[in-house]
């Protein structure tokens, strides 16, 4: 005997299998028991190794982990229990197999299934009962409708008639059906089968989600409704459910002030089969509002409310709340999740971002980290400034002793932002940032370790080091570099440039005459050393610059810009009377490219609607704390940016590896920032300047990218950047000048992780992780399938299974399948098939339009230390503000199985476990997007 059922059981934790039941191929159904499992693994080992097989102690474990695998996978799939058919089960034992490196005993399990299948076909033995009874909410049992789900299955294949064998999916839904069973069963059957054929073609994705919007109005209409009947049925239904989310107390009563007829019969149902299964799910699962588990929103009833939210205080509220549907309805423009969560409800917090400067007292301390809660239970991603705060070491005046320094107050911050997340909705999520002569940098470089003293790390937060150019010019020349505690350098904090060097070459010489409390000298080349290798290590902290963040700032005249945000592309400033807020949005980059080119006019009228939007958020927005709401309505800053980068060179047909993707890069982000600015100030004309424009580079002439200058003259060389323009900047320029800017800053480039997923594009300006994958987020595991590819392979007449296997084996990368054509592995190289160089080279070509700066990964196969060396300084030279995750290694990759297709976990989760990859989502982090 091998591992027992009692042992698998016990191994499992006792796990209870009431809620779940197997179908047999006779239509039986039985009781869900994975000692069968166990059974059916013994057999196959010892039918490959013989019977001893049975004595051994390893063969018994490894079944016991194989079998706790299966089971596993078929709870993921059906979390609150239901029945599954017995090849599901066998499907999944195969995989294990596979997975586990047991070829010889998976192909001989594969053959036993053959036979027996084959010996049924001799025998007519029926593979699925097809005389079913369905029970429904209400105790009824009938007979299945068979017609509604055949006419379900063709409306949700509609214009895909081509690629969707509707046969396959109707036969897939029946096996996986038993004679009584209940009717969320049967829809969530459909919904299965499809989703299984996704890896077979993208099309299965729009497919699967529209079998989920047929559950999704049942629930929120209470009846069966066809997408056909919601031509007419969202303009009935849309007032009666804003009505029952204000009597919920979930939605704000002035909404109730609308036309509700009017901005209902603006839906159009047509939009709702814009979406993939990815995008939807997370909608249902996540966004769509819900009284006591039941939502009652539908996906145009969601972008309706939102739209809403964000036209109260328009004079013409129903015209502005329909033109910010129609952006947020196509896909065209997308606002940031807080303002997708939160938009129309009692409790509107719509930003993004919030930074915060950090007290060097007890009080100021751990008000930071009150303020860190509060934020945080309404969605907000947190940036915290921690240079102020004295080094370990440092004398305290109060009780004459001694600083235990940054670290265990950190170790506080981490705490809380797990104990309080995003309003139960994701989790919290933190950056601490650290400015690079802070005397207790070397440990603060440590925090993410798995190895020390556990009291001292911070696993479930992010750091960023905040450089000043001294350093890195320390580091290039070879000199060497102090560290000081703040409280004896308090100044250090606030100043930049040449202003930095001065008082920082002032202090190394106190030190070196023995004047300083706390100081240790070092050679920068062996900081930068360290830095690279924890940045290697643990994919932290990550490097941002401090000195292109304040000279290229346009509001140096009220401060300094002491930290960038959870995400590092916000950059704004911040002291102990203000929290920096942030609101964002992304323009769809791919829905403004039309014939072979950008839409130039279609973009002006996107990012003019999508700057009054983010504009209003600052009125609307509900404030946890006082310090945000002085700083966000004197400054009124905004974060516009872009996404489906990656899929508009697709459709450009440019690699991203190459000088036509910089161009692009280039070309795109001034067209996006000249609008941006454009629309601001015309707002400005309209509403009025924010109240500290005056002195503001903004005022004084000088643009973004007439900053670049400036930093050139701080930095004294070090600085390469292309000064080419394409737009009439002179007449923007004049224009400001007469009506100034309604907004400090404009534009910010985020990660856009979640929102993209919705929309179902490339996150931000992300090369293209894999062209199959499978993406693990809060919501689920998702086959993930490049849709431009598989297009091109078919035109090609290059799809077919061998293809899909291929994919697979290789994970997700077409660089080694000899043969697709030259061309197209170009076009579709992975992110890490590419020189990084090319990422830092299209993100200087943005950074010099962007006020603000970008979330830039960094994708590097074969990492070492010269190649991060050479890299970081490149982008330093280059002009950039800040970089973010340095992604070292793939974090999830294609399971290089041969099975029979169709299987939804074909393609795997493996997370390798030093994988620089977000905690929150893999590939990726979806803390604040």
């Amino acid at each position: 005997m091998l591992a027992t059922r009692d042992e698998v059981s016990e191994m499992m934790q006792q796990t209870s299998f009431e809620a779940y039941k197997v179908i047999r191929r006779s239509g039986d159904v039985v009781a869900f028991e994975p000692g069968k499992i166990s059974l059916a693994l013994s057999k196959a080992f010892i039918a490959v190794q013989g019977g001893e097989a049975g004595a051994s102690a390893s063969v018994r474990e490894l079944i016991a982990a194989l079998t706790q695998s299966v089971v596993q996978a078929l709870m993921r799939r059906k979390p609150e229990g239901g029945a599954i058919h017995i090849e599901d089960i066998q499907d999944q034992v195969e995989l294990a197999l596979m997975r586990s490196g047991e070829h010889d005993v998976a192909r001989a399990y594969v053959l036993y299934r053959e036979e027996h299948a084959r010996q049924r076909a001799a025998r007519h033995e029926p593979e699925v009962h097809h005389a079913l009874n369905v029970r429904y909410e209400d105790g009824s049992v009938r007979p299945l409708d068979l017609g509604r789900l055949k006419a379900l299955i063709a409306s949700s294949s509609l214009g895909f008639d081509s690629v969707v064998d509707q046969k396959i999916l109707l036969d897939e839904t029946l096996k996986n059906l038993y004679d009584g069973v209940p009717v969320e069963e049967v829809r969530k059957s459909v919904i299965l089968s499809a989703r299984a054929l996704i890896e077979k073609d993208p099309a299965y994705s729009q497919v699967t989600a529209r079998l989920l919007l047929d559950t999704l109005r049942r629930e929120v209409i209470g009846e069966e409704a066809s997408h056909e009947d919601m031509a007419t049925r969202y303009a009935e239904v849309f007032p009666r459910l804003i009505k029952k989310g204000i009597e919920a107390e979930l939605l704000d009563e002035k909404l109730a002030l609308f036309d509700l007829a009017k901005l209902g019969a603006a839906l159009d149902h047509g939009r709702d089969y814009q979406f993939g299964y990815l995008g939807l799910q997370t909608l249902y699962d996540r966004y769509f509002l819900h009284v006591d588990g039941t939502r009652i929103e539908l996906p145009q009833v969601f972008f309706m409310r939102v739209a809403m939210g964000l036209a109260l205080n328009e004079i013409d509220r129903e015209a502005r709340a329909i033109e910010f549907y129609n952006v947020l309805s196509t896909f065209d423009f997308m606002s940031s999740t807080p303002t997708l969560f939160n938009s129309g409800t009692r409790h509107s917090q719509l930003s993004s971002c919030y930074l915060t400067t950090v007290q060097d007292d007890l009080d100021g301390i751990f008000e930071a980290i009150k303020e860190n809660a509060l934020l945080s239970k309404y969605a907000g991603g947190l940036g915290n400034d921690w240079t102020p705060v004295r080094a370990l070491g440092s004398h305290i005046k109060g009780t004459n002793g001694k600083s235990q320094g940054v670290v265990p107050f950190l170790k506080v911050v981490n705490d809380t932002a797990v104990a309080v997340n995003q309003g139960g909705k994701r989790k919290g999520a933190v950056c601490a940032y650290l400015e690079t002569w802070h005397a207790d940098i070397e440990e603060f470089l440590e925090l993410r370790k798995n190895t020390g003293d556990d009291r001292r790390r911070t696993h479930d937060m992010n750091t960023a080091n905040w450089i000043p150019d001294l350093f890195m010019k320390r580091v290039m020349e070879g000199g060497n570099w102090t560290l000081f505690s703040p409280a004896e350098v308090p100044d250090l904090h606030d100043k930049v440039g040449k202003a930095f060097e001065e008082a920082y070459t002032r202090y190394e010489e106190k030190a070196a005459r023995g004047e300083m409390r706390v100081a240790k000298t070092m050679p920068a080349l062996n900081l930068w050393r360290k830095i690279l290798t924890m940045l290697f290590e643990t994919g932290h902290p990550w490097i941002t610059f401090k000195d292109p963040c304040n000279i290229r700032s346009p509001q140096q005249h009220m401060g300094v810009v002491h930290s960038s945000n959870l995400c590092t592309e916000i950059t704004l400033n911040t002291n102990d009377q203000e929290i920096a807020v942030c609101n964002l949005g992304s323009v769809n980059l791919v829905n403004h490219i039309r014939d072979g080119k950008l839409d130039a006019d279609k973009l002006a009228r996107t990012v003019k609607t999508a700057m009054r939007m983010l504009d209003n958020v600052i009125d609307i927005n509900f404030y946890p704390v006082r310090k945000a709401r002085n700083a966000n309505l004197k400054h009124r800053p905004v974060g516009l940016g872009i996404m489906g980068f990656q899929e508009a060179l697709y459709l450009l047909r440019t690699p991203y590896a190459s000088q036509a993707a910089v161009e692009f890069a280039d070309e795109s982000m001034e067209l996006v920032c000249y609008h941006a600015y454009l629309a601001s100030t015309e707002l400005a004309a309209e509403r009025g300047a924010y109240s500290s424009f005056k002195g503001s580079l903004w005022d004084r002439g000088i643009l973004p990218k007439d900053s670049l200058k400036l930093l050139a003259a701080e930095r004294g060389g070090y600085l390469e950047y292309d000064d080419s323009e394409r737009l009439d900047w002179a007449a923007l320029r004049a224009r400001i000048k007469q009506h100034g800017m309604r907004n400090s800053n404009c534009v910010a480039i985020a990660p856009t992780a979640t929102i993209s997923n919705i929309v179902g594009v490339a996150a931000s300006i992300e090369p293209t992780y894999q062209n199959l994958y499978v993406k693990s987020n809060l919501s689920g595991e998702f086959t993930v399938i490049n849709e431009h590819l598989v297009n091109d392979l078919k035109a090609r007449g290059l799809w077919d299974d061998v293809m899909i296997s291929d994919l697979k084996y290789f994970d997700g990368s077409v660089s080694r399948i000899e043969r697709i054509p030259q061309d197209l592995r170009e076009i579709y190289a992975t992110s890490f098939e590419m020189d990084p160089k090319w990422l830092v080279e299209a993100a200087s070509r943005r950074q010099k339009w962007i006020d603000q700066a970008q979330s830039l990964n960094i994708y590097m196969a074969g990492a070492s230390g010269k190649k991060l060396d050479e890299l970081y300084k490149f982008a330093w030279v280059r002009g950039l503000k800040t970089t973010y995750y340095l992604r070292t290694l793939a974090a999830t990759s294609a399971e290089k199985s041969t099975g029979q297709g169709g299987e939804l976990n074909a393609v795997a989760v493996n997370a390798a476990p030093d994988a620089k990859f977000c905690a929150i989502d893999n590939p990726d982090c979806e803390a604040c997007q």
